[in-house]
């Protein structure tokens, strides 16, 4: 909901509570008594006329006949309000209950001794009985306003009422505790009053309403509780840069003190009081972290995930790499389950790290770990919660990772990135002249029914969760990543929190570690079928160099030297300098894309590991391990997402041959006009070794294509999505400046 509406809807509904106690005390019209005491007998003049409720009906006429005509000059009757039922004084309100029951009238109205006295009468003159109240509220903002003529200005009426004043400790009073807040709203949740007088915090009646003091006194009844006097005085209300205010910056901690006197005496020995004690501008007081009036339970999450932004407002040096851990990307997508600031430097005990006594001192630092990560080791307290990676001197270590996994993704997308623009401008050239043949020639591929396999069952199925777990895993992570979007929350909470993202990755994780387990095992597998392979034709024993051999096979999707001369005969096509190159079963860049899965399974899985289970890594490693496994982590899954989402796609997807999908993957089979369009030299090896036949397709894909192309589909749509989202964060985070 709202702040806004959750908070106006609390002010309704106190707002009522506020009413039933009013009308509680409010007394019926009676008449004057004619059993009167001496003061009533006094007054019984004036009730003659202001004591009969016709006077409240009375015209601006008929009032001019009961008073003293007006000074010369003074407005005629044409601008007098038609009636004025303030005219009317309720008896038992002014004598029954009211703390001036048994005062004068002209005590308080000084030029009403003679009657009949003038239509224009001064204001009643509070001061003369309460002198030092309003020697107070002369010098303070009220009483500053009024001097000033403020047509806004609150007088002694607007806060105790006129003839129905009664004692602040009586429940029905308008400065009773429980209705000051509603008394001072008045006035403070007005707009224009607000805005004429350039009040700064215009929201401050409904701010209060709904904080922690205003529900503990409004809500629970709790008369301990703070009400607005409590901070701001009573006659005495001044400007908050006023030395003299209750609220100014040095007199807020002795202001919040008369009720919290513990949390003073510790404050002001911590660093922070010991600057504003030293008169140090930066030194925070208790509304620079609480605010001043919409203060927060320190239990609830609303204060733990706001605690960071308070912080930062005074360390943005430090909360810009506390956002770059863990616990900041998850505290700022709202998962209150980590570490705050508050949590690792104290609350208001903060004492700088020298000290012993400071929980981040090296005495005490493993223990305040161990809030939260009860089995966590001295090594693991030495992980760098603030650790700035471009710091070369300080952080040598995480500088030149981030150099390394810089240098990887910044080459990787722009070799990638040259080799993708030339071969999508030499197919768009190959199309301009000549489409119709162009088209030909792809409807033909896909029209080829003599097709043979290349992907066997179980590889689609690897395949598959390859898809499945990839996808898994972006989606989960990258929100992490890139925090900072609005995109990011969205997607977290469509999953039901980080909490559940969380849980969703390490899935996705170990799918992928499942997966990789299966294909070395089949690897494996295929390397015992084939044993009698490895052994030496001259000694008949097992060699190294036909291992060797056999895995850089063209059977075998590992790069060898072959592919160094692939790569440069395509250049050549690209610039048209040469034929468009052939190639066997696999070609050069789907051997990169099978390298890369297994580059990034080790270094994403090992590095996640880490992270997965830091307290156990840190047994055996050092703290500072966990900030170069985050480093690694995010680049090389970002750099596998853009990878496979940009250039991996092109290959299967955007490629104009290919578009809108090769099917390969998930059908296993290629045709045979396909094969001597691209793979020549895999047609005529299958042909020369007599196994062409082998690999003629056997199974039935047309039950399985209106099932598989729509997943096919699917994933791409995903992946492509994933794609502009994860472009529009790199480049909102680049043109901010980050």
């Amino acid at each position: 909901m709202p702040s806004r509406i959750r908070h106006g809807t609390s002010f309704v509904i106190l707002g009522v509570v506020a009413a039933v106690f009013v009308a509680a005390g409010r007394p019926t019209h009676a008449q004057v008594p004619t059993g009167a005491g001496p003061t009533e007998s006094s007054n019984r003049r004036c009730l003659s006329c202001h004591g009969q409720l016709e006077i409240a009906e009375h015209g601006p006429l008929e009032r001019r006949t009961m008073v003293v005509r007006p000074p010369e000059g003074y407005a005629d009757e044409a601008t007098e309000p038609a009636k004025r039922p303030e005219l009317f004084i309720d008896h038992d309100r002014v004598y029954r209950i009211s703390v001036h029951g048994q005062t004068a009238c002209v005590a308080c109205h000084e030029d009403c001794t003679e009657l009949p006295h003038p239509q224009r009468t001064a204001p009643a003159q509070c001061g003369t009985c309460h002198t030092d109240e309003y020697r107070e509220y002369v010098g303070s903002r009220h009483g500053t306003a009024t001097a000033d003529g403020s047509p806004f200005a609150a007088h002694c009426s607007d806060c105790h009422g006129s003839h129905d004043i009664l004692s602040h400790i009586n429940p029905q009073s308008r400065t009773y505790k429980l209705q000051l807040p509603f008394t001072c709203a008045r006035c403070h949740s007005n707009p224009r009053l607000t805005e004429s007088e350039d009040i700064a915090q215009p929201l401050a009646a409904q701010q209060y309403i709904d904080s922690m003091h205003g529900r503990g006194l409004l809500l629970d009844g709790l008369i301990v509780a703070p009400s607005c006097n409590d901070c701001h005085g009573v006659h005495d209300i001044r400007d908050p840069k006023d030395p003299l205010s209750t609220i100014h910056k040095d007199n807020i901690p002795h202001t919040c003190g008369k009720c919290h006197i513990g949390i003073e005496s510790v404050y002001m020995e911590s660093v922070h009081g010991q600057l504003l004690a030293s008169g140090d501008p930066r030194g925070p007081v208790c509304s620079t972290c609480h605010t001043a009036h919409d203060i927060i339970k320190p239990g609830e999450i609303a204060f733990k995930l706001a605690s960071d932004d308070r912080c930062g407002s005074c360390h943005q040096d430090r909360l810009h790499r506390y956002r770059e851990s863990f616990h900041g990307k998850a505290i700022a997508l709202g998962q209150p389950g980590v570490a705050a600031c508050y949590d690792c430097h104290g609350h208001h005990d903060i004492l700088p790290a020298d000290n012993p006594e400071s929980r981040l001192s090296d005495a005490r630092r493993l223990e305040t770990c161990q809030q939260c990560h009860p089995a966590a080791t001295a090594n693991f307290a030495d992980y760098q919660a603030h650790a700035d990676h471009t710091d070369r001197a300080n952080y040598p270590i995480l500088y030149w990772t981030f150099v390394f996994m810089t240098a990887i993704v910044l080459s990787t997308f722009t070799f990638f990135g040259i080799h993708t623009a030339l071969w999508f401008v030499r197919s768009a050239v190959l199309y301009a002249r000549d489409p119709a043949a162009f088209k030909k020639a792809k409807i033909s591929a896909a029209a080829d029914d003599e097709t043979f396999v290349r992907f066997r069952p179980f590889e689609r199925v690897l395949h598959g969760l390859v898809v499945s777990s990839f996808l898994l895993l972006v989606a989960t992570g990258m929100p992490l990543k890139f925090y900072q979007t609005e995109w990011a929350q969205v997607l977290v909470n469509l999953m039901g929190g980080l909490e559940v993202a969380g849980v969703l990755h390490r899935f996705g994780a170990v799918i992928t570690f499942l997966y990789f387990s299966l294909h070395l095992t089949s690897l494996v597998r295929r390397l015992y079928r084939r044993r009698s392979e490895l052994r030496s034709p001259k000694t008949n024993r097992y060699s190294i160099v036909e291992l060797v051999r056999l895995g850089f096979g063209p059977d075998m999707p590992i790069p060898g030297p072959q592919d160094v001369r692939d790569w440069w005969a395509h250049q050549k096509w690209f610039f048209g300098r040469g034929p468009r190159p052939q190639f066997d079963k696999w070609t050069y860049w789907e051997k990169f894309d099978y390298f890369a899965v297994f580059w990034g399974v080790a270094i994403i899985g090992l590095s996640g590991l880490i992270m997965w289970f830091p307290e156990t890594s840190t047994r055996f490693l050092p703290g500072w391990i966990i900030n170069v496994a985050l480093i690694v982590h995010s680049d090389e899954a970002l750099l596998a997402a853009g990878f496979i989402f940009t250039f991996h796609f092109f290959n299967v997807h955007f490629r104009l041959e290919k578009f809108p999908m090769d099917p390969v993957i998930f059908s296993g089979r290629v045709s045979r006009t396909e094969m001597l369009h691209e793979r020549r030299r895999w047609y005529d090896r299958l042909v020369a070794n007599d196994l062409l036949e082998e690999h003629r397709v056997k199974d039935e894909w047309s039950q399985w294509k209106r099932v598989m192309h729509p997943v096919g589909f699917l994933a791409f749509g995903i992946g492509t999505v994933l794609l502009v989202l994860i472009f529009y964060a790199m480049g909102s985070r680049l043109f901010a400046g980050h």
